[in-house]
């Protein structure tokens, strides 16, 4: 016969293994190893393209203002390298991604939609350019370092586009184009240089906080405030005193994204300053870029396209 304290122990292990097994069944990741979240990528001017897409690139060049090398990516058609358009130039979408901080890879994955249209022959041939927008994206800010942005954009990757490929290099040639922080940035952009762009297609960008900033002398939260006048509503202000040169618009937005409604908004408001502008309301689309290219990237492509070719014949 087994001892009491045989029996006992007995007892506590069948006890302990139901116990354990409860709590288990309760609390299902208990007793595994719970995954580490992945800390967020430091900021950096040059990031590693990491998959493959069709006609897609990575290139560098070096920023004369902030002696570093500054990333980017582009997406040449399949026209681009055909034998019988050696001399041929062509138009280019710079296209602003979303997020903080930036990334010339961040949405370099509408390459696969553009790729397809471009492939078919259902639009024009056009370069895409995949901008890196910096520590906060598409926004100069002075008092940081190597922190400007827009002014990298603008005023040295266009340029190094423009000597190192086949492009179109006139405002009657280019186009902007962006989703969420690089709709912002697109808005920002294509009313403070105008000069630039003949086409511009801002998306789901967050309007009710560039409405805040205007409202509150540059300041978006405590830590970080911008210059006065340095956001959509104000710049679209100045645009409307002297609209010129003319600028071809297009606001795209889902219908499920959660800036929907202050793209209304935004849209009521140019109405008010008499800025003219199209409007694509993608139905039961959320808060992304590439759905709404899934479902209407092809629209938004014809946009630049027909604005390409008017430009070119009032030439």
């Amino acid at each position: 016969m087994p001892s009491r304290i045989h029996q006992f122990k007995q007892i506590f292990n069948i006890s302990f293994a139901i116990a354990l097994a409860l709590l288990l069944i309760s609390n299902p990741v208990c007793g595994q190893n719970k995954k580490r979240k992945k800390k967020p990528q430091p900021f950096g001017w040059v990031n590693e393209l990491k998959q493959k897409l069709p006609g897609v690139q990575h290139g560098t060049f070096h920023s004369p203002s902030m002696k570093v090398d500054v990333g980017y990516c582009i997406y040449l058609p399949p026209q681009y390298e055909a034998p019988e358009n050696k001399k041929r130039r062509f138009p280019v979408v710079y296209y602003l991604h979303g997020g903080r901080p930036g990334s010339e890879t961040k949405s370099v994955r509408l390459a696969e939609y553009i790729n397809k249209h471009m492939t078919a022959g259902d639009v024009t041939p056009m370069i895409y350019v995949f901008v890196n927008g910096g520590p906060v994206s598409h926004y100069n800010l002075p008092k940081r370092e190597n922190a400007m942005g827009e002014d990298v954009f603008v005023k040295e990757l266009i340029p190094h586009i423009d000597k190192t490929y086949r492009t179109i290099a006139d405002r009657k040639g280019r186009g902007i184009e962006g989703f969420s922080q690089g709709g912002r940035g697109t808005t920002r952009i294509m009313f403070k240089h105008p000069q630039l762009f003949c086409s511009a297609a801002p998306g789901g960008a967050g309007h009710a906080t560039e409405k805040r900033i205007s409202e509150e002398n540059g300041r978006e939260n405590p830590n970080l405030i911008f210059a006065k006048g340095y956001n959509t509503y104000d710049l679209a202000r100045e645009y409307a005193k002297h609209p010129e040169p003319d600028l071809r618009i297009l606001i795209h937005v889902g219908t499920k994204g959660f800036n929907y409604e202050n793209n209304l908004a935004y849209m009521n408001f140019l109405d008010s300053l008499k800025i003219p502008f199209e409007k694509l309301i993608v139905l039961e689309v959320p808060h992304s870029a590439v759905k709404i290219y899934q479902k209407q990237g092809l629209k938004i492509m014809q946009f630049h396209a027909n604005n390409f070719r008017q430009a070119a014949i009032k030439d």
